[in-house]
C-alpha cells in the first residue's frame, strides 16, 4: 500500500462500503468517506472524516482526496429512476475519478460488475465496461474488482426473496429458472478490496464465491434456511414482472427490473475464473437463515427517499 496512512472510501455507510470501511479501519487506515446519505440513529460513524459527495463542485472532491493513498470507489446506481440515471452515473464517476487524480492519489479500487462490456446490450453492464476502460486510461493505478450478487444480512436481492419464501405458498422463479448465479458474500469482497488496494500493479478480477446455483436451487436453499414450504414454480417472464409490478406498487418500492431480469437470465452474474472469495452461501444462509426476511428490504427508501 502506498506510504500514506488514509484511504477515501465512497458511500463507508452504505452496503459494502459499511465492511470496508471497517477492515481499512482494523487495519488501522485513516478513513475518510465521501457520502451524502445522512446520519442513522444509533449508526456508528466513529473514526471516520465525513466529506460531502459532491459531484456538481469537482474542486471540493480535489481537496477531500487530496492527501490519500487510496480511493474505493462503490458508487454506482441500481435502476434509472427519476433524475437518476446511468448517463448521470458514468458522468459523475469520471468527474470523482479526475479529482482524485488530481488531487494525486496513488490508486484507485473500483467496484465494477461481472461480465462488464462497451457491447453489453444491458446499460448497467455496457456503462460499467466504459468506465473500466475510462480507469485504465486515466493514468493512475487502479485495481478493478467484479463481484457477482453479494450477499448479506442487508443484502436486497437475497434478504426480499427470503421475505417472500415466508409470506407466500408459492414462489414464482421467472422464466425456467435455470440461469446461473455465484453470489459472493460481502465481507470477503470487502477483503478482495482491501487486498488490491494493497497491490503495486494494475489488476483486474472477478470477486466471486466457492459456489454456483441455478436460480431455482439458490431459492431452494434460502427456502430451506428460512424454514419455508413455499413451493417454487416457474412462471413466464412478462407474468413474473406483472406481478413484481403489482408487489412494488404495494410495497412502494421496485422489486424487479425488466433489465435485471434479462441480465440474470443471460447468465453475467456468474465468472469463468477459479473463485476468489471463499464464503459459501449454503453453510452462510443456514447459520443466518433465522434473520433473513424478516422485513422487507427496500431500494426506494435506501436510496431514493430522504
Amino acid at each position: 500500500m502506498a506510504s500514506s496512512g488514509l484511504d477515501v472510501v465512497t458511500g463507508a455507510f452504505g452496503y459494502t462500503g459499511r465492511y470496508l470501511a471497517r477492515r481499512l479501519v482494523a487495519e488501522g487506515r485513516s478513513v475518510r468517506t465521501l457520502t451524502n446519505k445522512p446520519p442513522v440513529p444509533g449508526e456508528d460513524r466513529a473514526g471516520i472524516d465525513v466529506r460531502p459527495l459532491v459531484f456538481e463542485e469537482p474542486r471540493r472532491l480535489v481537496e477531500a482526496l487530496r492527501g490519500a493513498a487510496t480511493l474505493y470507489n462503490t458508487y454506482w446506481v441500481r435502476f434509472a429512476r427519476g433524475e437518476v440515471s446511468y448517463e448521470r452515473a458514468v458522468a459523475n464517476t469520471r468527474t470523482l475519478f479526475r479529482a482524485a487524480r488530481d488531487a494525486g492519489v496513488e490508486r484507485i479500487v473500483h467496484v465494477s460488475i461481472t461480465n462488464a462490456d462497451e457491447s453489453s446490450p444491458f446499460p448497467y453492464f455496457r456503462w460499467k465496461g466504459v468506465l473500466e476502460r475510462e480507469l485504465r486510461e486515466l493514468g493512475v493505478g487502479y485495481a478493478i474488482v467484479r463481484p457477482t450478487v453479494v450477499f448479506g444480512l442487508e443484502d436486497i436481492l437475497i434478504n426480499n426473496v427470503a421475505w417472500l419464501l415466508r409470506r407466500f405458498p408459492l414462489f414464482l422463479a421467472p422464466g425456467g429458472g435455470d440461469y446461473r448465479l455465484q453470489p459472493v458474500y460481502v465481507d470477503d469482497l470487502a477483503a478482495l478490496l482491501v487486498q488490491a488496494g494493497t497491490d503495486d500493479h494494475d489488476v483486474t478480477l472477478d470477486a466471486v464465491g466457492p459456489e454456483q446455483y441455478r436460480f431455482t436451487e439458490l431459492v431452494d436453499v434460502l427456502r430451506d434456511a428460512v424454514g419455508s414450504s413455499a413451493r417454487v414454480v416457474t412462471v413466464p417472464p412478462a407474468v413474473a414482472l406483472g406481478l413484481s409490478e403489482i408487489l412494488g406498487r404495494v410495497l412502494r418500492d421496485v422489486v424487479l427490473t425488466r433489465e435485471e431480469l434479462e441480465g440474470l437470465r443471460a447468465d453475467l452474474l456468474v465468472s469463468s475464473d477459479p473463485p476468489t472469495a471463499p464464503t459459501s452461501f449454503r453453510a452462510w444462509t443456514n447459520e443466518q437463515g433465522q434473520q433473513l426476511g424478516r422485513g422487507w428490504a427496500s431500494e426506494l427508501a435506501r436510496h431514493y427517499r430522504r
